[in-house]
């Protein structure tokens, strides 16, 4: 799928995917088609709260709009090629964008009160943190606003269809990619998240994770009040730039400064810092100590991640005895903090584990291919 624009030029062979549009941008659509704005409202529900994409179905709207709808629009939804269910209840989908080429992969996390999925931003990601499997798979590309907000469509219905009444409670930014390198068009879905003319999801219900994009988060701060994870992983510069390389453009002070502007102006509101836990890495009492004089000050939740493991990783999890040491530690010093629970680790769904199909323009899937053969034995194939 293409970037959509808000406006659809008379002479444009190629119908809009209406999936694109948040309500402003439906309602310039729709003044430019010579139509009233509050078409954009009937049409919001029409798709995102009925889940109808046929316009022929849209029966509060004249037949005449109906068909030129047909002419110049459409709702085009990813392809589901894989549906996978966990022991534990958790659900991934693997979503082709565009033909067989691109796929990424969506998680739902079902609990007892909330049903939360994880959603992709990019094909693949161009970060490279040092622990993640999703980084192994290179990048491609970004995904469009109707490609973010499609993952979203596909889960919210396909819970409807089981019978789960209210069907996604809860939206984490937290897939495949890194949302704020996409900011456009993760906004405009945020927009439609939102919006109490789709899914009506609080603010607070949606959360951004970034590793740490400073210039984004700066303008997230002036765009948005949704929830905000970084994923900060180390309480020193050093070490961050080992495991998050983008440490090395935006350090800790930055990043931290950021951070607290973040919050200033929505005084109950609290930064989620994300720590994985990595065996012999960042898992000491020193480093716990040294986390919480940083986190000093601000409003803030700290979640500790088990390490998820995959083939070839060069990490370890900390063992269960040192995770609660330091998370005791850092309780201690009235920190909130939190042990996640492994979710849907045996379909690959856990955190850190999303692989999805990358056709990699950054070529890094295939250097880690080669050291990966090198470190087994293996003589490495011969590349283009």
């Amino acid at each position: 799928m293409s970037q959509a624009t808000a406006t659809l030029p008379a002479s444009a062979p190629e119908r809009i995917n209406l999936l694109d549009l948040d309500r402003a941008g439906l309602e310039r659509f729709f003044a430019d088609i010579g139509e009233k704005p509050f078409r954009a409202k009937q049409v919001m529900q029409w798709i995102h709260q009925r889940g109808v994409t046929d316009f022929a179905q849209m029966t509060d709207l004249s037949k005449t709009l109906r068909a030129r709808l047909a002419e110049c629009a459409t709702v085009d939804l990813p392809e589901v090629s894989v549906d996978q269910r966990s022991k534990d209840g958790t659900r991934k989908w693997l979503l082709h964008m565009d033909g067989v080429e691109n796929a990424v992969e969506c998680v739902l996390i079902p609990e007892d009160k909330r049903m939360t999925l994880c959603i992709s931003s990019q094909v693949g990601c161009s970060l490279n943190c040092s622990f993640c499997s999703t980084a192994k798979q290179g990048f491609n590309r970004n995904l469009s606003t109707a490609e973010i907000i499609g993952q979203l469509y596909l889960a919210h219905h396909a819970l409807l269809a089981d019978e789960r009444e209210g069907g996604i409670t809860n939206v984490v930014m937290m897939g495949m990619g890194e949302p704020l390198l996409n900011y456009d068009a993760v906004m405009r879905a945020l927009n439609i998240m939102c919006d109490d003319f789709a899914y009506g999801l609080s603010k607070r219900r949606v959360t951004i994770s970034t590793a740490g994009v400073v210039p984004a988060i700066r303008r997230l701060h002036e765009d948005t009040d949704v929830s905000l994870a970084v994923s900060l992983h180390a309480p020193d510069d050093e070490l961050r730039s080992q495991l998050v390389p983008l440490n090395r453009k935006y350090p800790i002070a930055e990043l931290l400064d950021a951070c607290r502007q973040y919050v200033s102006e929505h005084n109950r509101r609290r930064i989620t810092f994300e720590y994985v836990m990595l065996k012999g890495v960042n898992d000491s009492l020193d480093h716990a100590r040294r986390l919480v004089k940083l986190l000093r000050g601000i409003p803030s939740k700290l979640n500790l991640i088990p390490f998820n493991p995959y083939p070839h990783a060069l990490y370890e999890c900390s063992d269960q005895a040192t995770i609660d040491r330091f998370r005791d530690f850092v309780v201690g010093k009235g920190i909130v903090t939190v042990t996640r629970k492994t979710r849907g680790d045996d379909i690959d769904a856990a955190c850190g584990q999303l692989v999805g199909k990358v056709k990699d323009r950054s070529r890094r899937s295939q250097k880690h291919q080669i050291s990966i053969q090198k470190l087994t034995g293996q003589t490495p194939h011969a590349t283009r």
